[in-house]
């Protein structure tokens, strides 16, 4: 288990998991294989 910080390279729809638990799981995918999967603790607004 570990606590990781993710910065998407493009926008996506996303939650905290105990504010909305459907968009509050993720997976992570590299060459059509999922290499990690985990849960939205906290989520930082991006400031323009």
């Amino acid at each position: 288990a570990a606590v990781v910080k993710v910065k998407p390279t493009k926008p996506f729809c996303i939650e905290k998991a105990a504010d909305f638990p459907p968009l509050g799981r993720f997976a992570i995918r590299d060459m059509g294989a999922t290499v990690g999967a985990g849960l939205v603790l906290e989520v930082t607004a991006r400031h323009k």
